[in-house]
């Protein structure tokens, strides 16, 4: 056999070894992940702990080979694209500022101080998913704890309108319904869990009851259950509306009256659906209810990586969580006025500034066909459908892949992010803030 003909033996990639790495993808913000990375190739082969959706954001992730920005389609410089950006920002007169559930907190500030300087609205994706949530917390308050105290403490625990067996692997077996904690050291064992959905999903055969309800009918059983509470029978007809039995709810209030330490953890089901911001409501007020028995908390179930991260930024800097107004010279909170699907879908926004979203991809028809027709500045490390159509489109680095920075987990505690590698592109932050020197700078010159 000729040397040509040889096997090639294959050297092993040189590996850099990244310990306790933060995954972003979901709101459980994962931050024990190891994760081996290529250096030949700055690509993530490994990510040891991760989930399975953990394991597609990491090992799905790439640097691009894209212009570093485009005006109207065209290649164009940083500079070029943040001077006409900046342009864009100071002659609008109803700017939407959308998105930042997938950046850092520190980026989500200067979006925020940027809205603020030229007056404009700023609003994040809660508007949309649990933006009902929030207007409920403010209706009723919020039982709460982090997600250290239900891993820890919680013998009993109610899933609401979700499916966290697929949209949050790891809420099971770090958070919640697995791990032994401290005063239920034997796990699984030592927890009764309840799934209240209105269909039967994977997270129904992980759980011991599921109680399968008729869609629109969450406010109801709430409602039940804080009669039952209280000692009050309800109405017999709430078995007709929500397909459960008065006998079943009572079984459950026993239950729930017997925990240590119960967790209600509820999803988009109860947001999405008849009743809204009731519906949480109501989950929040029996939540409170219950301790006047037990120790119960509830807790929503957030989706994108840094959403959380999002309303609090967004509440400490004008303090309301979304769909801010800020062009009086003090923030005005109105959700179906300021919010960012009603303003395009009403023709009123004349200029868009997105960051880390796709709006294009999920917003309503008459949405998008605005957003068309007006400038727009959008920040993303990938192609979007809206980047396709934006005028000004920047594409920068992924947090918590290749930037450095704040998040914060479902449960509020802020998380810092160790990244893998770093990337050729701007972060969206290094990015906002060469769109805010611009703006002031044309601000104190004009003044």
């Amino acid at each position: 056999m000729s040397i040509a003909e040889a096997p090639q033996k294959k050297t092993k990639p040189d590996l850099n070894i990244i310990e306790d790495a933060t995954c972003t993808f979901c709101g459980c913000v994962c931050d024990d992940i190891t994760l081996s990375v290529d250096k030949a190739e700055n690509k993530i082969v490994k990510a040891q702990s991760a989930c399975v959706l953990g394991k597609a954001w990491f090992f799905n992730h790439h640097i691009e080979d894209r212009p570093e920005a485009t005006i109207e389609g065209k290649p164009v410089s940083y500079d070029e694209a943040l001077d006409k950006a900046a342009e864009i920002l100071l002659n609008s007169k109803m700017e939407v500022t959308y998105g930042l559930s997938d950046t850092t907190c520190e980026a989500q500030r200067v979006a925020v101080a940027i809205t603020d300087w030229i007056g404009g609205t700023v609003d994040t994706t809660t508007s949309v998913c649990h933006g009902p949530s929030g207007i409920a917390f403010q209706g009723v308050g919020e039982v709460t704890c982090t997600l250290g105290e239900i891993k820890n403490r919680a013998d009993f625990l109610i899933y609401w309108g979700g499916n966290p067996a697929e949209s949050h692997p790891r809420h099971f077996t770090k958070y919640s319904l697995m791990p032994k904690g401290e005063f239920v050291p034997n796990g699984r064992k030592d927890r009764y869990a309840v799934l209240v959905d209105v269909r039967k999903t994977k997270t129904a055969k992980a759980v011991d009851q599921h109680l399968q309800l008729k869609p629109k009918s969450d406010f109801e059983l709430a409602w039940s259950l804080r009669l039952i509470a209280k000692g009050i029978d309800p109405d017999p007809s709430v078995e007709e509306k929500t397909g459960i039995s008065i006998e079943t709810m009572k079984e459950m209030m026993d239950r729930m009256k017997q925990a240590k330490f119960g967790a209600i953890l509820f999803g988009m089901g109860l947001t999405m659906t008849r009743g809204k911001h009731l519906n949480s409501e109501a989950i929040l007020s029996l939540a409170r209810d219950m301790n006047r028995y037990t120790r119960f908390v509830a807790k929503p179930m957030r989706g994108h990586g840094n959403v959380t991260g999002a309303d609090n930024v967004v509440t400490w800097s004008t303090g309301y969580p979304f769909g801010v107004h800020l062009g009086r010279g003090y923030p005005r909170f109105n959700p179906g006025e300021f919010t960012t699907t009603d303003l395009l879908a009403r023709g009123e926004a004349d200029a868009a500034m997105i960051i880390a979203s796709d709006p294009m991809s999920n917003f309503c028809q008459d949405a998008r066909d605005h957003f068309e027709k007006i400038p727009s500045i959008v920040l993303d490390p990938k192609l979007s459908d809206t980047a396709r159509v934006a005028t000004v489109a920047f594409t920068t680095a992924t947090y918590g892949i290749n930037v450095p920075g704040t998040v914060y987990r479902m449960d509020d505690v802020p998380i810092p992010l160790r990244p893998a590698f770093e990337s050729p592109y701007k972060s969206d932050y290094e990015i906002l803030k060469g769109i805010e020197s611009r703006i002031r700078k044309h601000q104190l010159a004009a003044s």
